[in-house]
């Protein structure tokens, strides 16, 4: 057994463990992040309303509406948005982390998505000259192949021979951004960049966003920019197959595709090669947010209802704050509960389990200050209630362990021999135990909705963490302490004496450690 506890090498997994979680801290300091994001009820947030002004609102397009909205926040990392209906026209949505003005923009998108031919292009406030193309962003986004990996729409054929009447022409020359036009399918229109300083004449609707499957944002390998990436259905493939081989020949702007939501170019990508795969990459100038805002428009960009926002609330985390302070108080007056039970029962041992409690409780905090900058994890009340719960969890972990060495010695095991075979016995119980919280959890979050999720989330984490800190700190911590003299000679505050175990000495220090002992008293 002497070999393999050197084997074991317990202060090396020790230190290890202890880097890996000073390591966080060093990726806190260098992105200068040290709290986590907080939720709507600890730091405020806004609550919107939204009222649908159609006058017939079915209750399957309500519930889809809540369901793209949802999705719609979700995609940009908001993290913790609650997006419920109410009675039988309103949707409420509430998100934290998110200025009012960005919230309502998101979720008050309603027109259809569509992609159209780019028939000329200026400025908005500038020349008229025909093709004159001096207002576009640099560079010009492009949109090529990825890597392999209904209205009354006009044939494709007849979209790309459109060619601009008379009146479109005018129409375009008088528009003015900001101003209100048709959206026809089979005809021309006009539109503004979202920033108003370029106007487009677009040609008829050559495919309709809900033939894109998917989208995704990235930076690419070997790359700087992020790109968008997207899929067609099989429908949308064929068709833009069909009319990026017709376009990449033409000069600019024939060769762009806007994509136009709500009345506005969100993006005009050049087309620089036949597309046949249904897969197309959209790169330019863009930033990581503006590109999964790109992604996001790709994927949920059409509501099958018209909207208006009838109320807009400011949420104040007052009450979430004083909610906290008590729930904090309760946590540590359980903490403290746990600590001196320990203290009193398991005595040194005890000491083994306020470090391993202090252990989890910063990598946990760690963890989700990572997480919240990783993925928009945001701590609610709810998270903090299943990170208090899983405090018993942790000290259930210690109890396991703790009395299986002291049974190993009530047996006839010596101190030593106690110490590794009262793991081995212990670690499958604690992994079963842990199993079950951490598969309660994950029913509990797929099955919850709005802040039960966090409660779910945190008892997930929190017990992964008390696995970790088990097998890499508690451990190998109890291994190291039964080599000293206090705990491995069983002083009578260790917790591990001979009479507090109800075993003579002799057996506790084992038949070799018997003689050397008595040999000394002679």
């Amino acid at each position: 057994m002497a070999t393999t506890s050197r084997r074991s090498r317990p202060g090396l997994v020790l230190l290890s463990f202890l880097a890996a979680i000073a390591a966080m801290f060093v990726i806190m300091a260098t992105n200068n992040t040290w709290s986590p994001k907080l939720g709507l009820d600890l730091q405020g947030g806004m609550t919107i309303t939204l009222t649908a002004t159609n006058d017939t609102v079915e209750q399957e397009s309500l519930e889809l509406a809540k369901t793209i909205i949802q999705n719609r926040v979700d995609g940009l990392g908001v993290g913790e948005a609650s997006v419920t209906t109410s009675g039988d026209r309103h949707i409420v949505v509430s998100a934290p982390n998110i200025q009012r003005d960005d919230l309502v923009n998101l979720i008050g998108t309603t027109a259809q998505l569509t992609f159209r031919p780019v028939l000329q292009v200026q400025q908005a406030a500038g020349a008229t000259t025909e093709n004159e193309i001096p207002g576009l962003p640099t560079p010009t986004p492009t949109l090529t192949p990825a890597a392999s990996g209904e209205g009354e729409l006009l044939p494709v054929t007849d979209v790309l021979a459109y060619t601009a009447t008379a009146e479109d022409l005018t129409l375009f020359n008088n528009y003015k951004c900001g101003d209100e036009v048709a959206q026809p399918l089979d005809k021309a229109t006009v539109a503004c960049d979202g920033d108003g300083t370029v106007k487009y004449l677009l040609g008829p609707v050559g495919i309709e966003g809900e033939r894109v499957t998917k989208a995704s944002s990235g930076v690419l390998p070997g790359e700087v920019n992020p790109v968008v990436t997207l899929e067609f259905d099989s429908e949308g493939a064929a068709t833009f197959s069909e009319m990026t081989t017709a376009m990449v020949s033409k000069t600019q702007p024939a060769n762009q595709f806007a994509i136009v939501l709500d009345g506005v170019v969100e993006e005009a990508p050049r087309v620089n090669q036949a597309i046949t795969t249904g897969q197309a990459q959209i790169s330019g100038s863009y930033t990581v947010e503006s590109a999964a805002e790109m992604a996001n428009i790709l994927n949920f960009g059409a509501l099958p209802l018209n909207f208006e926002p009838s109320q807009v609330e400011t949420v104040s985390a007052t009450l979430g704050g004083e909610q906290l302070r008590v729930g904090l108080i309760a946590g540590g007056v359980g903490l403290g509960l746990v600590i001196l039970y320990c203290l009193a029962y398991y005595r040194g041992l005890g000491l083994v389990v306020i470090g391993s409690l202090a252990v989890a409780a910063v990598g946990t905090y760690a963890v989700m200050v990572l997480l919240g900058e990783a993925v928009g994890f945001t701590l609610n009340l709810p998270a903090i209630a299943g990170a208090i719960v899983a405090i018993g969890v942790t000290a259930d972990s210690f109890v396991i362990y703790f009395e299986r060495i002291r049974d190993e010695i009530r047996e006839g095991r010596s101190l030593k021999s106690a110490l590794l075979t009262g793991w081995e016995k212990a670690r499958g119980t604690i992994v079963v135990a842990d199993l079950v919280s951490m598969l309660s959890a994950i029913v509990l979050f797929i099955l919850a909705i709005g802040g039960v999720k966090g409660f779910a989330f945190a008892l997930g984490l929190t017990t992964l963490i008390d696995l970790a800190v088990c097998f890499f700190f508690t451990k190998p911590l109890v291994q190291l302490l039964g080599r000293t003299k206090f705990f491995g000679q069983g002083h009578k505050l260790s917790g591990l004496d001979a009479a507090h175990m109800g075993v003579s000495r002799d057996s506790l220090l084992g038949r070799r450690s018997r003689r050397v002992h008595l040999a000394k008293e002679a």
